[in-house]
């Protein structure tokens, strides 16, 4: 089980807690049953890797492929950390089209594993559009992996937020969404960051998700990034009054701030 306590409030770059590191070359079988051939990456000249887009939530990454299953659900699963940066690809053995980096909003990247190809890793990406993916090739030494039995689930219709853990509700909390002009974009988001608050009183915590605002292009001059977060008051609760960001009560975000980096977080 991969646990972050991530120290959030006071060390927004550190992950603590223990992980199970696991290997991605679990290999896939072709239909005779015999292993698939390794696909090798094409050679990417440093003025083509110069050009490529950072995978974060300030960038966009045109030509990516979507996420394979947006409707699947909240499920655990594995999470990937790079610890150098790796290129984006648009399948095993694709076009190169992004740079995932090992910082992501001052928070080190995790992003979830949603496919594995031998040691190739299709992944979320935290880009616009929204349920963007992408394949990284991972060579030895390259990435960090670890197991990650927590999830959590946002019904907008019913104003609800749902945390589980191997697939049991560990709490159950009502929210606020976002307004019918800002509404909070659906999809399998997933956390990238925790942010100590300093210019803003709303919150001391804010969660940002790997969605964007599909009706706002920024949001107090960033890039228009989803995230959780209380409020103030609790006049929120069980209302669609935010700008698309999903608003939880005081008790709500301390168990959030418990979960790993890369948890998906599945907004129905």
């Amino acid at each position: 089980m991969h646990k972050t306590a991530l120290s959030r409030a006071r060390n927004m770059a550190a992950i603590t807690g223990v992980a199970i590191l696991v290997s991605l070359t679990g290999a896939c079988s072709s239909n005779d049953g015999a292993p698939a051939a390794p696909v090798t990456p094409a050679a990417i000249s440093q003025e083509t890797l110069t050009q490529l887009p950072e995978a974060t939530t300030f960038g966009t990454v045109t030509g990516a492929p979507g996420d394979p299953q947006p409707g699947a659900g909240a499920t655990a699963g594995k999470v990937l950390h790079p610890k150098q940066e790796l290129v984006v690809y648009t399948a095993a053995g694709g076009q190169p089209i992004a740079k995932l980096p090992t910082i992501q909003m001052g928070s080190p990247t995790w992003v979830p594993i949603v496919a594995q190809q031998n040691d190739w890793a299709q992944i979320l990406l935290p880009t616009r559009p929204n349920a963007s993916s992408g394949w990284v090739h991972l060579t030895d030494g390259a990435a960090e992996t670890a197991d990650n039995d927590y999830a959590v689930h946002v019904d907008r219709a019913s104003f609800k937020l749902e945390i589980l853990q191997g697939g049991k509700s560990i709490g159950q909390w009502t929210i606020g969404t976002g307004k019918a002009q800002h509404p909070t974009p659906a999809g399998r988001a997933y956390i990238i960051a925790s942010i100590e608050e300093t210019k803003n009183t709303y919150s001391p915590i804010v969660l940002p998700l790997s969605y964007h605002s599909d009706s706002l292009e920024t949001f107090g001059g960033g890039p228009g990034t989803v995230g959780l977060h209380t409020w103030p008051d609790n006049s929120f609760v069980g209302k669609a009054n935010s700008d698309g960001c999903i608003r939880v009560t005081k008790d709500a975000l301390d168990q959030l701030v418990k979960l790993p980096l890369g948890t998906i977080v599945n907004i129905t």
